[in-house]
């Protein structure tokens, strides 16, 4: 089997991670990382090259892929080079703040012609995958509504991650983009019109970050379906799931209360939402402890994730690393290997944006060319 070189861009809780996981992996190699804080500490850990320059460290013949694992706000520069460098990329979520810069980088991706995936990572939960089958194979009927939801409630912090900076992260809509990223996927695509409220209800003062606190979408799709989302840490009642309501039947995949429901005619199939009961039961022990903060388990670098989300990662990185290798892409997958997907979830972010601050229903037409919109529509249709 051939050797595939990574770079790692970003080694803070999740790169590093990802490092460690691509490091055990079959046919790889951590050729170098590159991060302004921790990258010496990371390198020794996995064994690699630091380096300090972008195009230097992709100059490297040693080096086929990186993964981008920065914050949010500095994903673009390191996958334009990337790609202009032809090196293949895996790129954290939201790949970018605003559908122009996601535009951008996926057309340097496709015009050099590499892999852009995105880590959009609810696509690996073996309950979403189980879900999304149910659905093609017609079991609930149509998807009429769909209605996600992730809240909690926020303490004040004694730092302020760069997370909770609404200009480095996106806040909660952009920052948290997998439960929409997840409803497009389910639903077929991206709605024709958006609608978003909401606003920072109970998190004003410095102990906090600027982020808002409370945010509900309204979806509406061409042929009469609906989609209904919320975020937010000012909820006392934590609850994190996504309801997926059809004309035979319904599915329930909760993360709080980890498991999932199929329901059909008055009766209740359970399926797991991740690969073992171990890991569904690890996951609803850590939503009832006290690690989280607002549905959110903010990680910290040299902090380990928890097992059920250790699992989705080594999921994501065994695809994208056979890929790497040469293994075939399945269609449903092919949208997350160019960035379109990732592209699709950002659209739809920018038009909520666009609703709230002047508060109005936003086609999405006003984001994406009505040739993109119009693409959607009839794949949802057929």
């Amino acid at each position: 089997m051939k050797t595939i070189g990574y770079a790692i861009v970003g080694t803070g809780y999740f790169g590093a991670e990802l490092g460690r996981i691509l490091k055990e992996a079959e046919g790889t190699k951590i050729a170098a990382v590159l991060d302004p804080v921790n990258a010496q500490t990371v390198a020794a850990e996995l064994g690699c090259d630091v380096e300090t320059d972008l195009d230097a460290l992709y100059s490297r013949d040693d080096v086929d892929a990186v993964i981008v694992a920065t914050p949010n706000y500095l994903h673009k520069e390191p996958v334009i080079k990337a790609a202009q460098h032809g090196v293949n990329v895996f790129c954290e979520k939201p790949i970018a703040l605003s559908y122009e810069d996601c535009d951008e980088m996926v057309k340097a991706c496709l015009e050099n012609g590499v892999n852009f995936m995105a880590g959009h990572v609810m696509n690996f939960f073996k309950g979403v995958r189980h879900a999304k089958k149910l659905i093609n194979d017609g079991v609930i009927g149509k998807v009429l509504y769909c209605h996600s939801a992730r809240n909690g409630w926020e303490e004040a912090q004694a730092s302020i991650s760069w997370k909770k900076i609404r200009e480095k992260s996106g806040g909660h809509l952009y920052h948290h983009i997998h439960e929409l990223d997840c409803v497009q996927f389910l639903m077929g695509g991206m709605p024709k019109t958006v609608t978003m409220t909401g606003g920072n209800a109970a998190h004003q003062g410095d102990e906090f970050g600027d982020e808002d606190d409370m945010l509900f979408v309204n979806m509406e799709y061409e042929d009469s379906r609906y989609a209904i989302l919320e975020w937010g840490s000012a909820f006392h009642w934590p609850e994190h799931y996504v309801l997926i309501q059809g004309t035979k039947g319904a599915i329930r995949i909760d993360m709080c209360e980890c498991g999932g429901i199929l329901k059909i005619d008055g009766k209740e199939e359970h399926f797991q939402v991740h690969e073992s009961q171990e890991e569904d039961d690890d996951r609803t022990r850590i939503y009832h402890g006290t690690e989280m903060d607002g549905a959110i388990m903010y990680g910290k670098p040299g902090k380990k994730p928890p097992m059920w989300l250790h699992s989705i990662m080594k999921n994501e990185m065994r695809y994208f690393n056979g890929i790497m290798h040469g293994e075939t892409v399945d269609d449903e997958f092919r949208p997350l290997l160019t960035g379109e997907a990732a592209k699709a979830a950002i659209a739809t972010a920018d038009a909520c944006t666009k609703s709230r601050l002047e508060d109005r229903k936003v086609k999405l037409g006003e984001i994406v060319e009505d040739s993109i919109v119009s693409e959607e529509l009839k794949y949802q249709e057929e």
